[in-house]
């Protein structure tokens, strides 16, 4: 499963491509504007970092805006993907901006039909949001495991890149059910190094190593 980091944060980005951990980015307007700075000179920076998919988000509504704004965040860089809303629009957009040639990122996706009809359309990604199904007591994996079912009885290309991951549960599950990518904020990438038994060992060993009274350097 590849890894996207979901932030605009280019420290913390820097940081897990320099580990090894990053085969892609997603940005919004939300996390632009945590950013505090402009879209495309952030966004192009990013793209300097990392070689894999960046995603980067329209916000216009109408398809041919959506198409216009696009194409715009396409000469940013070869690596850009142009993210969508799934809407009727997005999906105008998506057929339009696929076919030239564009990697495109649908977004918002909450149910199996979505994701049915954005595969339909040539996207390269589809991105259903697990953690906000969860917030409406919905498991969101359950969407993950249907779109896999689904893509996988028509060979469907399209990438399922789970999002709205909010623990390192949901990065198990959806690694379990087989999405292709998952995208997760810098600090639920962190936090799965972490076990309070890894914490627990090592904290003996250094008990253990000290009362040896030795030294390795």
């Amino acid at each position: 499963m590849k890894f996207f980091v979901d932030t605009a944060d280019v420290a913390a980005i820097r940081e897990l491509h320099d580990l090894g951990m990053v085969d892609g980015v997603t940005t919004n307007p939300s996390l632009i504007l945590k950013s505090g700075r402009d879209i495309l000179e952030v966004t192009k920076e990013i793209c300097d970092i990392v070689p894999g998919p960046v995603s980067a988000e329209v916000v216009a509504l109408d398809s041919e805006a959506m198409i216009a704004e696009g194409r715009k965040l396409a000469t940013i860089a070869p690596n850009i993907t142009v993210k969508l809303p799934l809407t009727w629009d997005g999906l105008k957009a998506c057929k339009v901006l696929s076919d030239e040639g564009h990697m495109v990122n649908v977004t918002l996706c909450f149910s199996a039909n979505q994701a049915l009809l954005a595969a339909k359309a040539g996207a390269t990604f589809i991105s259903p949001f697990i953690g906000r199904l969860d917030d409406i007591n919905i498991d969101g994996t359950d969407l993950i495991a249907d779109i896999r079912t689904i893509y996988d009885n028509y060979a469907f290309e399209t990438q399922i890149l789970a999002a709205s991951i909010r623990s390192v549960a949901h990065v198990t599950e959806v690694a379990r059910i087989g999405a292709d990518v998952m995208t997760a904020p810098p600090e639920v990438i962190r936090k799965l190094a972490s076990h309070p038994l890894t914490d627990a060992g090592i904290a003996t060993f250094l008990k253990d190593w000290e009362k040896t009274g030795q030294k390795i350097l």
